[in-house]
């Protein structure tokens, strides 16, 4: 792989709930490496979808296939970014960037004057996020905790929605 991003398929962006977690999950168990304890528990992802202002999308290649998806919630003027994923099979096309700037373009609409969200330290997601117009704003140190018990800083960015990119 050259590093520079391939073609995206065809891809559709649908609002998801309970009846996707099995996808949801899916994602996850091949996209976070268990050593960074980064992913989310089905029950986790089942309790925060019935809270108010949470938003799942999902991204379906042609096939109906899960590609990806974002989990978010917006309260108030704050929007945060909870979870992003994409089979790393998918990975390099861009639906990354699409399911974030579909979650900016939501919480924009929603009047969110800032959005947030955390990322652990070294991540390579990191640079769209930069790219996206996040900054730094704080460190959680030991908040992530791998399956050997090791443990990673996460970083929490911030955008304000007077950002432009």
């Amino acid at each position: 792989m050259t590093g520079e991003p391939q073609p995206q398929p065809h891809m559709t962006l649908v609002r998801g709930g309970a009846d996707d977690l099995d996808d949801v999950v899916a994602v996850m168990g091949s996209a976070f490496d268990p050593s960074f304890g980064e992913a989310w528990t089905r029950s986790q992802c089942a309790g925060i979808l019935s809270m108010p202002g949470v938003r799942l999308v999902i991204a379906r290649n042609s096939g109906n296939a899960t590609a990806g998806f974002s989990l978010s919630r917006t309260v108030a003027d704050e929007a945060e970014l909870l979870l992003i994923a994409v089979e790393p099979t998918h990975r390099r096309r861009g639906i990354g960037q699409m399911l974030l700037d579909h979650f900016l373009d939501a919480a924009a609409k929603a009047g969110a004057a800032n959005v947030h969200l955390e990322v652990r330290d070294g991540n390579p997601a990191i640079a769209m996020y930069r790219r996206s117009g996040f900054n730094p704003a704080g460190r959680r140190r030991k908040y992530y905790r791998g399956k050997d018990g090791s443990e990673f800083d996460a970083l929490t960015l911030v955008r304000s929605s007077a950002t432009k990119v």
